[in-house]
């Protein structure tokens, strides 16, 4: 399949960013790493393949950015308010700087946003953010709740990033028009939250669907089943 590499200087965070691009059309699909994740990784850990026949018959077009934990979420030397504002520079980074690209590229004007594990967590707040930008969401294993990475600390740039706080009081009209999956695994560490969240969206009588795979760990074995199924489920 196509595989193409940038890389450029971003304004919003001050450094070089970079990014692999997969396929030459269809729906663009921004896919996020996992926690402390490069913008390979998906590649190597064989998702990208995994959808290989989506990408190859141009029905989806996968952007993979670059990950900034190491100064946002991770960053144990930063104050956990400086984490959450440098969060809020790379949220800037990705809408202003990766999605233009995917909807120039494709002709699309939404775009959907996926991620595994800690990159759940990315594309579930991104998609939940900016509801009118992202027209399907699927979550593997991902997290809702931030608080464990602020060190008891509490801002509003915390508040406006954690799903499981904003979402309840959340009523931009888009979101009830996105598609959106919760993926987990039966002895998922991630279960738990994704059985609550599950329930903030009921309540609001947003429509998704929370699938728990039997028999399975949050592990990429699952993900790589997962993300194949999720995507024979998008209708451009």
């Amino acid at each position: 399949m196509t595989e193409n590499y940038y890389k450029w200087h971003s304004p919003r965070i001050g450094r070089d960013f970079e990014m692999l691009v997969f396929g030459e059309g269809g729906f663009p699909l921004i896919l996020f790493p996992t926690s402390m994740g490069r913008y390979y990784e998906s590649k190597d850990r064989g998702l990208i393949e995994a959808v290989g026949w989506f990408v190859r018959n141009g029905l989806v077009k996968v952007y993979c950015p670059d990950g900034l934990d190491i100064l946002t979420w991770y960053n144990k030397n930063a104050h956990p308010a400086e984490r959450a504002h440098n969060h809020i520079l790379y949220d800037e980074l990705i809408r202003e700087e990766v999605l233009p690209r995917a909807v120039a590229e494709t002709g699309y004007q939404r775009v959907a946003v996926a991620g595994c594990s800690f990159g759940g967590y990315h594309a579930a707040n991104f998609a939940f953010r900016h509801p009118e930008l992202v027209a399907y969401l699927f979550s593997m294993s991902g997290l809702f709740d931030i608080r464990s990475r602020t060190d008891g600390h509490y801002d509003d740039n915390v508040y406006f990033n954690n799903p499981m706080d904003y979402m309840p009081d959340n009523a931009h009209p888009d979101l009830w028009r996105m598609g959106i999956v919760l993926g987990a695994a039966e002895t998922d560490v991630s279960r738990g939250q994704n059985e609550q969240f599950s329930g903030i969206l009921h309540q609001k009588s947003i429509q998704h669907w929370l699938d728990v795979r039997p028999n399975a760990v949050h592990d990429w074995p699952v993900w790589r089943e997962m993300l194949p199924h999720y995507l024979s489920l998008l209708k451009p």
